[in-house]
């Protein structure tokens, strides 16, 4: 069983800057890659960020500038810096993790979702 486990988020003002981290725990084998998505209802799931084990990074254009994510591999942790938030980045942010168990099953794993809100 593998637990991706997320913090951060909540409520900010337009221009405003948070922070998300994310952990991954459990019966790991090896993390391939980890990264954000987000959604808002009615809208279908969106890539915001994410970075693979060798560090290269796949970024919405829609945020690109704005958000930066690193990754500690030693800590199985992501991280996502936002900056200039927008009241349209406003979203449920979760977090992503493309691994491989300790069964050598490979799959996504999801974490729980947390809040991010910008209020203009």
């Amino acid at each position: 069983q593998v637990q991706l486990v997320e913090s951060g988020g909540g409520l900010v003002q337009a221009g405003g800057s948070l922070s998300l981290s994310c952990s991954a725990s459990g019966s790991i084998f090896r993390i391939n890659g980890m990264g954000w998505y987000r959604q808002v209802p009615g809208k279908q799931r969106e890539l915001v960020a994410f970075i693979t084990s060798d560090g290269r990074r796949n970024i919405a254009w829609s945020v690109k500038g704005r958000f930066t994510i690193s990754r500690d591999n030693a800590k199985n942790t992501v991280f996502l810096q936002m900056n200039s938030l927008k009241p349209e980045d406003t979203s449920v942010y979760y977090c992503n993790a493309d691994l491989t168990n300790s069964d050598y099953r490979r799959y996504d794993a999801w974490g729980q979702g947390t809040q991010v809100t910008v209020s203009s």
